[in-house]
């Protein structure tokens, strides 16, 4: 049956509604798709995001930021304003605008407008790194040391890249000691990136006399863990700041002295032992080991046979004059000539001293000598050395004790 003219026509008129509101629907999708893919490029590609969302007044700010980059001619700034100014009239809040027209007028010399932009874009936001760099500037320039470090610490806390570029240029400053005293303020608040500085200065910093006096002027709540402590002071010693090393290893283990060594009994547990410290070597030669219990600790070693080298490692720095070595082994049994020896040695190399240790049978494994120290030999190492032998079990032992200490 044929249909009424009106009802054709209704149906005309609803087919060309649904039509009308499909276009609609796919042109409000096409645009949320484009402004959503926009927005997820705008920081790898701006300009293609602009092109995609002109309207978005954060990706207009991102293009703006893209434009007065390091490389920017005068041409290039002047047009990155007027972009910053665009972005800010489609986004009020687009803080990335607000410090491209602050960069802009810095590097013009207009100083005054700088600073009104950047006091905006900090109102906007502490998260813009531009901002706070700019702010970092301009404190050093009117050497306001406390002002600077506030603005680190906020770039410090609030940018994921900041570390990377703020760091050394915070462990370096800590050369001046109105910064160092500053820093020891600043470390005392614990801020959240304290041991990233603190792990960045003892490996990395350019001074490391100045970040042993640093660390030795921050209170004991500012945890500074073994492992910085002990690349610092190997650090110094390396860098022949013998004097600075030892204090430094002082101020960590007060009551130490220059002219005995430490931990005779082998108590002392530094997750990560520094020169100063007993070092027990393993290589392919010789395994050792430092045993600690509730009351004392031993140290052991052990070699395959035929194989041998330095089992134990404490450096020292004992002023000239005479010494004694005495100690104590367990569980050694060697012919003549196979068994471990301590040795002394200077820096330098020059042996001071060779003590043999005995087997344990004998005297109850107790052993002893005497050595002098010569002028010009102020960093020295004693180490356990153990022969090759050509016994089938090869060689092995445990230290009860061992203790330097001066003659009088």
């Amino acid at each position: 049956m044929l249909r009424s003219r009106s009802s054709v026509d209704r149906s005309t008129t609803e087919w060309g509604g649904r039509i009308m509101l499909a276009l609609i629907a796919t042109g409000l999708g096409y645009g949320a798709v484009s402004h959503s893919y926009a927005y997820s490029i705008r920081r790898s590609a701006p300009e293609r995001a602009h092109r995609l969302a002109p309207g978005d007044g954060r990706i207009t700010a991102l293009l703006s930021e893209q434009r007065s980059g390091t490389e920017a001619t005068a041409a290039d700034r002047a047009a990155a304003d007027r972009v910053a100014r665009m972005a800010l009239s489609q986004d009020a809040t687009a803080v990335s605008a607000a410090a491209t027209l602050g960069i802009n007028a810095a590097l013009g010399n207009a100083t005054g407008q700088a600073r009104r932009w950047f006091n905006y874009a900090q109102r906007l936001s502490r998260r813009d790194l531009r901002t706070q760099l700019w702010f970092i500037e301009d404190s050093v320039t009117r050497n306001d040391i406390p002002g600077a470090l506030h603005h680190y610490d906020i770039a410090l806390r609030t940018s994921r890249v900041a570390n990377d570029l703020l760091l050394p240029v915070l462990s370096a400053a800590i050369s001046t000691p109105e910064v160092r005293a500053a820093m020891v303020d600043k470390l005392s608040s614990h801020p959240i990136w304290t041991a990233s500085f603190i792990g960045f200065a003892a490996v990395e910093g350019p001074d490391p006399q100045a970040t042993a006096q640093l660390f030795r002027a921050l209170p004991a709540s500012v945890l500074i863990s073994d492992d910085a402590r002990a690349v610092l002071l190997d650090r110094l010693v390396r860098a022949g700041k013998l004097g600075e090393a030892w204090d430094f290893y002082q101020s960590v283990h007060p009551g130490v002295r220059r002219d005995q060594s430490r931990d005779a009994d082998f108590i002392a547990n530094p997750s990560a032992p520094s020169l100063f410290d007993w070092n027990a070597i393993n290589d392919d030669s010789v395994t050792a080991t430092i045993q600690r219990g509730a009351s004392g600790g031993v140290a052991t070693f052990e070699a395959v046979q035929t194989a041998g080298g330095v089992a134990l490692r404490q450096a020292q720095m004992l002023p000239p004059g005479n010494y004694t070595l005495m100690g104590q082994s367990s569980e050694i049994a060697q012919p003549a000539g196979s068994r471990p020896y301590w040795s002394l040695s200077c820096a330098n190399g020059q042996e001071l001293s060779r003590i043999d240790l005995p087997d344990s049978v004998q005297m109850t494994g107790r052993f002893g000598g005497r050595f002098r120290v010569p002028a010009g030999c102020p960093l020295q190492y004693l180490q356990l050395i153990v022969r090759p032998s050509d016994v089938s079990a090869g060689v092995r032992g445990q230290i009860d004790n061992v203790q330097i200490a001066p003659v009088n």
